[in-house]
């Protein structure tokens, strides 16, 4: 009997070690794993999701019939004011209202036609021409806008399906390690405790609760990314555009599983320690689309000057009538009448009318160009934050890949070893898995946050690839990276 007690008591501990074994060589498999494999050929990829959203971007169909309107009404203003016609009876007499009665009295056609003042026609024209130049670029601020928008969500919610992957893939370990300690605990070997068993039942209890945050997490950004993947078109430009349901849907969109390699524009400006003085970076901000909408709308406001210094100039009109008389009484013919006369005004009342516009359309302008400071004055600091967020967060990469990451590993399998020797504590074992799970995910919001600052920093440098006429449509491959931008429709 005793022998049998014994031997049964060899098979449970030779059973609760082969146990551990399959636990250490689990531990072993999901460290060397990175993320589950996808083979989803219709899963979205980041470049895809950009191009999407650009295409479908209704703003830009807006803007592009807002410069349209534009267009045309500068050739509307350059043309002159109709002619007035007039057509009326003269000097009839109220005493019999005979038309043959007195020789003043005419059957009179007139035409006036007036003349603007100066060469107000043609500069307004030219106003208007300057403004709809202005919309191209707008809408390329709005395309790289875009980019960074989507981009921004797709990384997002990459790296949400990313973090719910790894969690997944660690789930299995901590049921193993619920599983060892329960069958320690019941063969009373080894130094599992009854709080080991519910210590191992409360981290599976938490991984269920971050698995569901991570869930509601994930259907936000996936709602905020399939609004601006959504479609609509309209047959008739007159007609209510129809909104049409994206393929792309919440509950069936899945993103690729390749984190994009976002290549920087300006990179050797952006990875150096050393940082340029305001002044000289300057003209690397002085071609982006929005700097340059804004210079549009400065040429148009000095256009607004000379517009209103026509004001000082007369303004002119020339008519002409011709009156139709009747035979007098007796019979005999009488001679019609023709009248041609100029008009103009006299703009000698300057003070509080003219000047004072002159004065404000200068004002104006002066605004603007406030308004372009202003606009350089944020792109400088954007820029300042964006390379500083950068570099700090690769120092943090460097830490985390060859130092920490390696070193929590290290200390996960040890304190595994130690348990599976009978030598260490079951809490310190799923301590060290736990670290090593937020290890993992900390590292993938570095590398999500590295391409995030990216796209931002791509945004402030749109305008070094190429002038407002240039633009390329589609994204730009550079030594097997992506450099994303906005390109012309």
């Amino acid at each position: 009997m005793n022998k049998l007690n014994q031997h049964s008591k060899f098979a449970l501990k030779f059973s609760i070690k082969l146990g551990a074994g399959v636990l250490a060589f689990s531990v072993f498999y999901l460290s060397a794993a990175q993320s589950p494999v996808m083979s989803d050929s219709t899963a979205l990829s980041f470049k895809n999701a950009i191009a999407m959203a650009q295409e479908n971007d209704p703003w830009l169909t807006g803007n592009k019939h807002k410069q349209r309107a534009v267009e045309l009404m500068s050739t509307a203003v350059n043309t002159l004011p109709n002619p007035k016609v007039s057509i009326g009876l003269a000097n009839l007499p109220t005493n019999g209202f005979n038309f043959t009665q007195e020789g003043m009295t005419q059957a009179k056609v007139g035409i006036a036609q007036m003349f603007p003042r100066g060469d107000t026609l043609a500069i307004k024209s030219q106003q208007l021409k300057t403004q709809s130049e202005a919309f191209p670029y707008q809408r390329k601020d709005r395309e790289s806008k875009v980019a960074v928008t989507v981009g921004s969500l797709w990384l997002d919610a990459y790296r949400i399906q990313q973090s719910i992957a790894l969690i997944e893939k660690n789930r299995s370990l901590f049921e193993q390690l619920a599983d060892v300690a329960t069958a320690n605990y019941s063969s009373a070997l080894g130094k599992i405790r009854q709080q080991d068993i519910v210590r191992a039942q409360v981290e599976l209890t938490r991984l269920e609760d971050r698995l569901a945050q991570l869930v509601q997490q994930k259907s936000g950004f996936f709602g905020m990314l399939t609004q601006w993947l959504s479609q609509f078109y309209s047959e008739n430009s007159a007609d209510e555009p129809v909104l049409l349901a994206s393929e792309f849907s919440l509950h069936k969109l899945v993103l690729s599983q390749e984190l994009p390699e976002i290549g920087l524009i300006n990179h050797t400006l952006v990875a150096k320690e050393t940082w340029l003085e305001p002044r000289a970076l300057i003209p690397y901000f002085s071609n982006h689309p929005a700097v340059m909408a804004l210079e549009k709308n400065i040429k148009a406001t000095k256009t607004g000057i000379k517009l209103a210094q026509q004001k000082y100039q007369a303004e002119w009109g020339i008519n002409a009538s011709y009156g139709y008389r009747a035979n007098d009484p007796m019979g005999s013919s009488r001679a019609d009448l023709f009248s041609v006369g100029v008009t103009f005004d006299l703009p000698i009342f300057t003070h509080n009318r003219q000047d004072k516009e002159v004065q404000s359309a200068v004002s104006a302008t002066a605004a603007v160009k406030t308004d372009k400071i202003l606009l350089l004055r944020q792109l400088l600091a954007a820029y300042s934050s964006a390379k500083g967020r950068l570099l700090r967060l690769k120092e943090r990469q460097t830490l985390y890949k060859f130092k920490l990451l390696p070193q929590i590993h290290d200390q996960a399998a040890a304190s595994l070893s130690a348990y599976t020797n009978d030598d260490g504590d079951f809490a310190e074992v799923v301590r060290s898995r736990i670290a090593v799970l937020n290890t993992e995910i900390d590292l993938l919001t570095l590398n999500v946050e590295e391409q995030k600052i990216g796209l931002e920093l791509n945004y402030l440098f749109i305008g070094s690839l190429n002038t407002a006429d240039t633009y390329n449509k589609s994204n730009l491959i550079n030594n097997n990276q992506t450099v994303v931008y906005s390109g012309q429709k």
